[in-house]
Order: C-alpha cells, then structure tokens, then sequence
C-alpha cells in the first residue's frame, strides 16, 4: 500500500488536512477522531456510494467506538434542491446536531455540496467532513468550501463558504465507479494543468490512460497534484475576492451553460460539460488571437484522448448561441451586466478577460454548434 500524502490547505487563522491515499474509509474513525464527540456520527451519503463504500466507513468508525445515524441521498443534480435541504436540516436537527459537532458526508460533489451547505446554515454553522467517492470531487469540489443547491434559475446559485475539517481522500475508493464518471472527473485534473501548470498538463497528455484504467500509482498523483493546486489558489483567496480563485472555473461559464440546456441532467454529467467548456474557452480564446490554435487544439485533443465529447455538436442541442448566451447570464460571476470570462494566454496561463462581447460569444457558439463531430 501506498503511503498517504497530506495536503494542508492553510487558511486565514486556521485550515484543515486532505488525506490522499487507499485505506482511509476503514481508518476514518481514528483519522477523525479527534473531531467526532458523540457516540453516534451523523453521515450524509449518495445511494449508490453507501452501497458500495459503507459497509467499509461502518467498519472505521466502529473500530474508534462510534455509531453512525444514516440519512440516503438519491443520486443526480436533483438532489442538490430546497426540497432535499430542508429535508436534510430538519433530519440534522432531530439528530441533535450541535455546533461543535461533525457530519460526514460520503459521496460525490452532490452530497458533499448539499451537505456542507446544510451544515453552513445549521444553527449558524456546525462542522462537516468530506469523504469524497468520486474522482471529481476527490479532486475538486470536497476541496475549498464551496457548497451550495440549484435553482430554475440555475446551478449553485444558492449556497455558501463553508469550509469542511478534514477530507479524506480514498483513490482505493474509486476502484466502483464507472468509465463515464472517471472520465468526467479527469476533466477537473486536466483543468488544473491547463489553468496554471503547464508541465501537469503534460503529464495528464501521458498518464490520462492509466488515470482511467485505476492506476493506483497515476490516481494518487493526479489527485493529490490537483488537491496541492486547488489548496494554493484557495489559500490565497479563499471567498473569490481578489479573482484568483475564478480561475478554478475554467471552462465553467460555457459548460453551466451547456449543463442548463440539458436541464441538469444525466444527459451531460459536470465533468462532461466542463470539458466541453475548456474546449471552448481554448477555441474563443484562439479566435481573439490570445491563446495559438496548436494550442487550443491540444486541449480538444487531451479532452478527447480521455474518450469525453470534446464538440460541442456532439451534444446534438437544439438551440443556437444566443439561447446558451441568455443562460449564461445567470453565472454567479455575472457584474453590473458584465460577465467575465476565463480565457487562456497559454496551456498553464489562465485570465479573467473582462472585455467579452456576448454577441461575439453567441456568434462562436454558431460556429461550435453546427461544426461536424469528428468520425
């Protein structure tokens, strides 16, 4: 087995330990111990990951003395809806969940997000712990504390800084889940490389292939270097006050977009659609003459090397670009009727670009659109 890596997300005045390792379900008892002080742990798990995975978190937490209360989260973006919010404060609360207390929330972005936005309001705050099952939020969303529910309106519009205690990482974890979500989790670690690090971009152009086939040596790498970049860009600006921390949405503005369209749903996974939007924010920004079109083309490429869609006409969507424009309105980045973009310089050379024509956008959408899907 593997040594375990941590990373310390330092924050203003405090911060907290990601574990990126095999083994940690069985050990979350003892790894958490000194933050669970009740004989009964409440835990916040997707269905299908407590099918897989909770036998073994029942084991690691008896092992340290501690029951658990159970409440199941159905799978999907629905999920992640006032409906299953108010569900789950009202469940914490007959719990007796005080302020001092812990949840685990097990699971992908979905539990953790509408966990720790729960646990954001509870009371006023109460403290949760990631135990993140998917690739994606292993290296993405159960970093950094934001959490938050969708909307009509659109995704995450409603939710909080929240940050957890502790995430416990388990790439051993990842061996249940399908091609398709390891393929849409890859997604995120690409961005890392294309946002600021060129030589990772590299590495995920060579190792994409063994990331998907569960190497456990490639996945510990590939989560624990996007967990060490997130960690540097959350710890810098931690609540997205001075921009840094908007380049973490790389490719995010076109994919919500895309994600809106086919409702949130199963139809397009996050993962696919932020893949699609790097692609896109790669192509845009080789159309104003800031990023070179080899450039912007390998970023397809490695999209595509990981067998996600990297056109945006695969999707077969019908509407043009002024419809995906008009959802694109609602980005929470959206200010004073201006929306800035993420656009690239280089691979590893991200910026907001604050001078977008959204015409242009939807004129480039077009284009996207209606290009022929590759054979």
């Amino acid at each position: 087995m593997k040594e375990t890596r941590t990373i310390r997300v330092e924050l203003s005045g405090r911060g907290y330990n990601v574990l990126v390792g095999q083994e940690l379900l069985s050990k979350a008892g003892a790894l958490a111990e000194s933050l669970l002080r009740k004989a009964t742990v409440p835990v916040v798990a997707d269905a299908n990951a407590w099918t897989h995975h909770g036998e073994t978190l029942i084991q690691g937490l008896t092992a340290a003395g501690k029951g658990i209360a159970l409440f199941t989260v159905a799978p999907g973006e629905g999920s992640k809806s006032w409906t299953e919010l108010e569900k789950l404060t009202d469940w914490l609360l007959d719990q007796g969940v005080e302020r001092g207390d812990h949840v685990i929330a097990l699971g992908g972005g979905v539990v953790g997000d509408l966990t720790g936005f729960a646990c954001a309001i509870l009371k006023r705050g109460c403290g949760f712990i990631q135990v993140p099952t998917t690739l994606l939020a292993q290296v993405d969303s159960s970093v950094g504390g934001k959490t938050a529910i969708n909307t009509q309106s659109g995704k995450n519009l409603i939710g909080a800084f929240h940050q957890p205690s502790l995430v416990l990482a388990d790439t051993g974890a990842l061996g249940t889940l399908p091609l398709r979500e390891m393929q849409a989790g890859f997604a995120e670690v690409i961005k890392y490389g294309a946002l600021g690090d060129a030589a990772f971009f590299e590495w995920c152009e060579a190792n994409a292939k063994a990331v998907l086939a569960h190497d456990i040596d490639a996945l510990n790498e590939a989560v624990a270097r996007s967990v060490e970049a997130k960690a540097r860009i959350v710890a810098e600006d931690e609540r997205e006050l001075s921009g840094t921390r908007a380049l973490l949405n790389l490719g995010h503005t076109f994919g919500h977009a895309l994600e809106a369209e086919t409702g949130f749903s199963d139809q397009l996974l996050h993962g696919e659609a932020v893949a699609i939007g790097m692609g896109l924010a790669a192509r845009y920004s080789a159309r104003r003459g800031e990023l070179s079109h080899d450039d912007a083309e390998r970023i397809v490429q490695v999209i595509a090397a990981a067998g996600l869609r990297a056109e945006t006409s695969a999707l077969g969507l019908q509407c043009d670009g002024a419809r995906l424009v008009e959802h694109m309105r609602h980005d929470k980045k959206m200010d004073a009727g201006t929306l800035p973009f993420l656009l690239l310089r280089a691979i590893g050379d991200a910026y907001m670009a604050r001078d977008v024509d959204l015409a242009d956008v939807a004129a480039f959408l077009d284009e996207q659109l209606q290009s022929e899907v590759p054979a």
